[in-house]
């Protein structure tokens, strides 16, 4: 912009940016025709976000952090360890270069902040990021998903506009939620319950239990009645993920059988919580948390 003066010029670049993460990986579309981004951003950090198309909707998965600290065991980005909060344009940005590249209405779109890193870790930004995007997209169609970080869903509530809530919780009791989730000595599973019954829903809306099925550890029917227990007094839904098998994971760690996802489910069911099963959107693509990246530094490191 040379109709301004250079000195001002300089304080704005010094302090604002016009650039968007940088595509450096794609991946092909699925047969559901899901896609997979790999973003470079302006340091070399690398993040991924990954669009998934639906019958009315498309959902956006985007990035909080560079990484994750928390190191939930059966999740790759986890296994790469920590890495930076991402600002609040790198976050909108990820949605931007999505949108822009599928040609997509706003009214169309679902954002969910499900990829790397753990959103209320990065609070402050999430808060900036979610005040952005509200100008597009409404809060119903927003959601945060976090590993259970009781400070932030205690300020997340107190908001005059809150986004949906996932929870991570992945076991039915302490002892092996605590074995693949280590936040959980920090942030104890009754602490953590007690939170999500304190938090405010409006009419219509649920909190969503998110629950990663790993074959013979959390996946049989005694497991499915002990979590509804678990649930009880919570306004909640249940979604089911089967595990991402991934290289970078423990060996013993694996996808359990379609019969054990469905009696799970039927399980569930019987103690009348509702459910959604997450069967096979992403797994073409390494849609899981930090699977692309994962793939791309094993590369990385074969040809060093």
């Amino acid at each position: 912009m040379t109709n301004l003066p250079v000195e001002l010029r300089g304080q704005l670049s010094e302090h604002f940016s016009l650039e968007l993460p940088a595509v450096k990986e794609r991946t092909a579309p699925a047969p559901d025709g899901s896609q997979k981004y790999l973003f470079t951003l302006t340091d070399g950090a690398l993040i991924e976000s990954v669009y998934m198309p639906m019958r009315d909707r498309t959902s956006i998965c985007v990035s909080s952090q560079a990484g994750c600290a928390v190191g939930c065991t059966f999740c790759v980005t986890g296994f790469f360890g920590g890495g930076r909060n991402l600002q609040p344009s790198e976050i909108v940005g990820q949605y931007r270069v999505i949108r822009e590249e599928h040609n997509l209405s706003p009214e169309q779109i679902n954002i969910v902040f499900m990829g790397m890193g753990e959103p209320l870790l990065n609070y402050d930004a999430l808060v900036d990021s979610l005040e952005t995007l509200y100008l597009e997209i409404a809060p119903k169609r927003m959601t945060v998903s976090t590993s259970g970080i009781i400070p932030g869903i205690e300020d997340l509530a107190a908001l005059d506009r809150r986004p949906n809530l996932a929870v991570s919780i992945n076991a039915p009791d302490a002892k092996r939620r605590e074995e693949i989730m280590p936040i959980t000595r920090k942030y104890p599973l009754s602490e953590l319950m007690a939170a999500l019954r304190n938090f405010p829903l409006d009419h219509g809306r649920f909190i969503t239990a998110e629950y990663v099925l790993i074959r013979e550890f959390n996946d049989s029917p005694e497991d499915a009645r002990l979590l509804a227990r678990l649930l009880r007094g919570v306004q909640a839904k249940v979604n089911l993920i089967p595990l991402n098998e991934d290289a970078n994971l423990p060996a013993w760690m694996k996808r359990p059988e379609d019969e054990r996802i469905d009696r799970f489910a039927d399980a569930l069911t019987r103690e009348r919580v509702p459910i959604t099963v997450r069967r096979s959107k992403g797994r073409d693509i390494a849609a899981a948390c930090g699977q692309l990246r994962g793939k791309t530094d094993r590369k990385r490191k074969a040809s060093t």
